[in-house]
């Protein structure tokens, strides 16, 4: 089976393996290169990296309708294109040219959590399940027909990044399932119930800041969900940026004000008053230095009681 594999970040590489040892692989596509955050290095993605370890063909085009672009694809003339976590969307003429269409994984049980942060919604809702999706593309955002579901429950001290690496790998295995039931004729795609949708856009600085007069729960669910990227984040009364990485639910009721540092638990973290309890600070990241953990910032006096994060 010739195939085209369409991806750009970590998440897609263990799919990626699939099709190269599953398929005939000619050709990757993935997003254009990027300096890093100094401005003064060109990073590859790791799709592109992999790419040129297996001496792959590699295309980074800015624009997937160019037509010579299309015209390179139709020259392959690929039974099937798979995509995982590309970053571009794929345009009509594209989707019409592969004999067995193109599929993509999806980090959601579909029609749940279509759009750009599923894995970062699921523990931001606080679910306690999720999964991958195996689908048919199509030119709507990801309402495309289900071929396959993965599942993978979602553990209390699971974090984006925990979360993140389960479904990758859970994504492989579903792919390769599908790849062995498209050779074999057996798929029996699913369409989607379109009115139990639900759409989720990239997290936005805004989404990424705690709101301290919120439940434990949710800001509990906020730390662990963005972590490590973006980082949900709060400030000190003298305004500097302060990340927090790492918090834990604590179940007692406080006086002072929300945002409150009302509490000093040795060996653990400063705690913050919140709407129902407190937050125990176990791991925060000052603006311009290293992440810390609670107990660094006990010992070093960084917060202390009665200081306010807002």
């Amino acid at each position: 089976m010739k195939t085209i594999f369409m991806g750009t970040p970590e998440f897609a590489i263990p799919s990626l393996e699939t099709v190269y040892k599953n398929t005939d692989l000619k050709l990757i596509f993935t997003k254009e290169d990027k300096p890093n955050a100094r401005g003064n290095k060109i990073v590859y993605s790791p799709v592109k990296q992999f790419g040129l370890d297996k001496d792959i063909e590699i295309l980074q085009p800015k624009k997937l309708k160019d037509a010579e672009i299309i015209e390179k694809i139709k020259e392959i003339n690929p039974d099937l294109i798979v995509v995982v976590a590309y970053g571009k969307i794929i345009p009509k003429e594209i989707i019409d040219i592969p004999k067995y269409g193109i599929i993509n994984v999806h980090s959601s049980l579909l029609p749940k959590y279509r759009g750009a942060s599923p894995i970062h919604s699921a523990i931001l809702n606080g679910d306690t399940e999720t999964g991958v999706s195996i689908m048919y593309i199509e030119e709507e955002l990801d309402a495309g027909d289900v071929i396959l579901k993965e599942y993978c429950d979602i553990k209390e001290n699971d974090t984006l990044g925990t979360l993140h690496n389960k479904l990758k790998e859970l994504g492989a295995m579903g792919l390769e399932k599908t790849l062995k039931m498209i050779a074999d004729g057996s798929v029996k795609a699913e369409k989607q119930n379109d009115s139990e949708a639900t759409f989720v856009k990239p997290i936005s600085k805004k989404q990424a800041k705690i709101d301290w007069t919120d439940t434990r729960e949710n800001i509990y669910n906020k730390i662990r969900g963005l972590n490590p990227f973006p980082g949900a984040y709060t400030f000190s009364e003298k305004n500097q940026n302060i990340k927090v990485y790492k918090g834990e639910k604590i179940d007692k009721i406080y006086e002072g004000e929300f945002g409150e540092i009302v509490e000093i638990i040795n060996k653990k973290g400063p705690v913050v008053k919140v709407r129902n309890g407190g937050i125990i600070l176990l791991e925060l990241k000052f603006e311009g230095k290293k992440i810390q953990t609670g107990t660094d910032i006990i010992n070093g006096r960084k917060l202390i009681i009665g200081d306010k994060l807002i």
